[in-house]
């Protein structure tokens, strides 16, 4: 125990005295503000303790001090950190490239195999086929011969008595080898056709384990290149199918078909509910099975928001007309399962590679009893079929991060939806910004979808003319929304030629009917053609019904039609005042949110007869990507936490405790700088995904598997920030509470600021989440320390709570003459001293709240 060197003032010394042997019953003796610190036994004693504290092994124990200094733990600490983060942001890849190149390895090994099987099949296959050639002829010419000794029989018999024994038993010998085995080769001279389902079986066997299972990687990597290798063999062989092989291939049990998905539109009408503005028209036609529709036109003909129309995505208009699904008025909505929509952008995960992001919408769209085997398969026939294998292990690339090109991204993204093995397929301009070459591979791998009866309708912009051939129907698009042609790509010129229109020589068909439409280029006069009344001529051609307002147009023409009634689309009405478009405006954007909220919510039934995983599994597949990607973004991670480091060492050696204010200071500081560096990192986990996110939820994905997936990986960050703050904070500052305490309410803290992030990550654009983020815990903690705040607007702050668990924990460390001091600042502060479960309480329930915020938000806010 240590004796005062000097006391306090007589009153202080008199006060402390009786309030010791009053309330306490401790010694009269306790360290006044002349303690210092004894070097010699490395003990230090707190300003108004009663009992004396050991310093800490390396620590500077000064004299005349009454606190050890234990900065040097922070420097240890901050020089530790600095090689951990080192090592993070060099080596933080290697662990994935480490697996992808034992995959890589078993997956050539198993192509290897495969391609050694099917050669070596393909030379037996040869092989046979020159035996079969030689015995044939040899089984001709030896008939040949028998027939001509046939006449001469009895001739023949008396030669064979007189022949030796040995030739005897020899010619019988070689009889009975030629006469056996001839009949089997000749008398289905059509087996060749069946070689395809002999090599499939023997593939299948060689390849399929005995049991029902396949474990093992190399297992089931044999099994799916067996397959792909097999059809390749059938793909080359049926070139030169005869018609009886044909339909011997077409009724084959193991030809996959997937169901089959016709969408027929009759007067389809979308208009704007604000301006009234009519986007599409009378638009009549159909989507066949198998076929690939291509939709062309010039720009703002409506391309794009008839792709829309078709997959139920219009949101915001007026829709008028039918849409059947085979022959019934269903919602397309209902069959999402089994139908894919690859957008315009390429939205696709550059942080991830080729192989990851198709492997990801596989797990999640594909049926759930689907075997790993069959999936692998699904998986190595689109990469195949779309060549991706030479970038398979490939980075997408971000913008920071360069990856693969724009061609291989656009079929990538492309990829997305062929792996989910979709009835129709919907694309939106997937040529664009591809090459001759690429643009033909992307359309041989649909050509191959559409033989499964897949129907694939997509817009292209200016396809080359063998692009153009590939084609099996064409809806041209006019300005207005209107069609020009709907039918086969064969007949096209034929029926613009009836009309006068014939494309000239070395002039690509589809650039000059867009040039027409865009008026551009102007046909003939002689032929009395305008190119605002070829959508007329195609509803006079098919027999539609004309609308009203184009009447006109049938009158230049003289052909009696059928119109419309009541659908003159307001030609001739009085022009509105601006109060009056700005109120149209008004109800317009109103009723695009209501009809956004309809679409986010509205369950409709599944139609598809495909139960894709549930949610817990999607929960999976989503951790297991979002793993990925934060462990290729351990730069960026440790950048934050570095950043964490030299604000609790500022912080904690320019703000240093005050015992008579308890460190009230400090920890506001603490406070503000872990909510801003916080919520910065928060908004990165939901601003950079939101078109992936609407994307995926259009899908049928969960929403709720998606925001848990993500919360939990950021848990992680909830847990390590905290002690990469109080590494460099508390060592500098040494406040009188423990680190314990002090971990305990930033853990809490931080979940708070985390969730409050996912609230302005998705409701705000990334600029405008950033300034929130940046105000708005300066304003709370200035509204919850102002002393005249009122104390309702004080309790809704969270930093209040965090304020008052900070302070509480480190004056229930001040003992002795400090109570008074305590009791004081406690009272002014109007804090509870048992209240530290509560703000901690309040804490968590603020985090859990806001993310049940964030998370409704999700749910309703969609992209304009």
């Amino acid at each position: 125990m240590f004796k005062p060197v000097v006391k306090f003032s007589a009153l202080q010394d008199s006060i402390a005295r009786a309030l010791f042997k009053k309330f306490l019953a401790v010694p009269l003796t306790y360290c006044s503000l002349t303690v210092f610190c004894v070097a010699l036994y490395r003990h230090y004693c707190r300003l108004g303790s009663t009992s004396e504290y050991r310093c800490f092994r390396k620590s500077a124990c000064a004299p005349n001090s009454a606190n050890q200094n234990i900065s040097i733990f922070g420097a240890l600490l901050i020089v530790a950190l600095s090689l951990l983060l080192l090592v993070i942001y060099n080596f933080s890849g290697h662990l994935l490239n480490l697996r992808q190149r034992r995959e890589a390895k078993s997956r050539e090994a198993a192509a290897r195999s495969a391609r050694e099987s099917a050669q070596a099949h393909q030379k037996w296959k040869a092989a046979k086929d020159i035996a079969k050639k030689h015995a044939a002829g040899f089984q001709e010419q030896l008939s040949r011969t028998f027939s001509r000794k046939k006449s001469n029989k009895d001739t023949e018999m008396q030669k064979v008595l007189v022949q030796p024994k040995h030739l005897q038993s020899r010619n019988g010998e070689l009889g009975n080898s030629f006469s056996k085995p001839m009949p089997e080769l000749v008398e289905d001279p059509a087996s060749d056709e069946d070689f395809g389902v002999e090599f499939e079986d023997e593939i299948s066997k060689k390849y399929e384990p005995e049991g029902k299972e396949m474990h093992t990687r190399s297992q089931i990597f044999k099994y799916a290149y067996g397959k792909i290798e097999q059809e390749k063999a059938l793909e080359q062989q049926n070139k030169n199918l005869t018609f009886s092989g044909i339909i011997t291939m077409a009724t084959q049990p193991d030809i996959k078909t997937r169901p089959v998905i016709e969408v027929a539109f009759k007067d389809l009408t979308l208009m704007l509910k604000g301006t009234k503005k009519q986007l599409l028209r009378s638009v009549t036609g159909k989507l066949k099975p198998g076929h690939v529709t291509a939709v062309m036109g010039p720009s703002g003909a409506g391309k794009t928001t008839f792709l829309n129309a078709l997959a139920g995505k219009a949101t915001g208009c007026d829709v008028t007309g039918l849409v059947l699904i085979n022959g019934k008025a269903e919602p397309l909505r209902a069959y999402k399962r089994i139908i894919g929509f690859v957008p315009q952008d390429d939205i696709v995960h550059g942080n991830l590679t080729v192989e990851e992001n198709l492997w990801f919408s596989a797990n999640c769209r594909l049926a759930a009893g689907m075997s790993k085997a069959d999936k692998v398969l699904v998986v190595e026939r689109v990469i195949e079929s779309l060549g991706l294998q030479a970038i398979r292990d490939s980075l997408v690339g971000t913008i920071e991060k360069r990856g693969i090109s724009g061609g291989q991204r656009k079929r990538v993204n492309v990829g997305l939806e062929m792996v989910m093995e979709p009835s129709l397929l919907i694309l939106d301009e997937p040529t664009s910004g591809l090459d001759s070459s690429s643009s033909q591979l992307l359309l041989r791998a649909l050509r191959h979808e559409a033989l499964e009866g897949v129907t694939i309708c997509l817009v292209v912009h200016q396809p080359s003319y063998s692009l153009f051939k590939m084609f099996d129907d064409l809806i041209l698009l006019a300005k207005g929304g209107l069609i020009a042609y709907h039918g086969s790509v064969k007949m096209v010129e034929e029926y613009f030629g009836g009309l006068g229109i014939d494309v000239p020589e070395r002039v690509n068909p589809p650039d000059y009917y867009i040039d027409i439409l865009e008026g551009i280029v102007k046909p003939s006069t002689s032929t009395g053609v305008n190119y605002k009344q070829l959508p007329v001529r195609w509803m006079l051609h098919n027999g539609y019904k004309v609308p009203q307002d184009m009447q006109q147009h049938v009158a230049m023409l003289g052909i009696p039609a059928k119109g419309e009634e009541g659908s003159n689309s307001g030609v001739g009405s009085e022009e509105q005042s601006i109060a009056g478009e700005m109120w149209q405006n008004v109800k317009g954007a109103i009723g695009k949110r209501k009809d956004i909220l309809h679409y986010n919510f509205s369950r409709t039934k599944n139609l598809s007869n495909r139960q894709t995983p549930g949610m817990l599994k999607q929960y999976k597949y989503y951790i297991g990507r979002l793993g990925k990607q934060r462990l290729r973004e351990a730069r960026s991670l440790g950048v934050d936490y570095l950043i964490l480091c030299l604000a609790g060492a500022c912080l904690g050696m320019l703000a240093k405790v005050n015992d008579e204010k308890f460190g009230v200071d400090s920890y506001i500081y603490t406070i503000i700088a872990v909510s801003l560096l916080c919520k910065i990192s928060a908004l990165r986990s939901f601003s950079l995904d939101k078109l992936h996110y609407w994307r995926e939820r259009a899908s049928g994905m969960s929403s709720l598997a998606y925001f848990l997936a993500k919360d939990t990986i950021d848990h992680f960050n909830t847990i390590i920030k905290p002690i990469v703050y109080l590494s460099m904070f508390y060592f500098f500052n040494n406040p009188r509470s423990s680190i314990a305490d002090n971990y305990v309410i930033l853990l809490a803290l931080v979940y708070c600021v985390t969730g409050i992030g996912y609230t302005f990550a998705i409701c705000f654009q990334p600029g405008s989440a950033q300034l929130w983020s940046a105000l708005f815990p300066v304003v709370l903690t200035l509204v919850a320390t102002k002393k005249n705040s009122p104390k309702l607007l004080a309790n809704i702050c969270y930093p209040k709570w965090a304020l008052e668990a900070f302070v509480i924990v480190n004056a229930k460390r001040y003992n002795g003459v400090w109570l008074i001091t305590r009791c004081g600042l406690l009272k002014t502060l109007t804090y509870n001293i048992n209240h530290v479960g509560l703000c901690i309480g309040i804490l968590m329930a603020y985090g859990a709240i806001f993310r049940c915020i964030a998370f409704i938000c999700l749910l309703t806010f969609q992209k304009k």
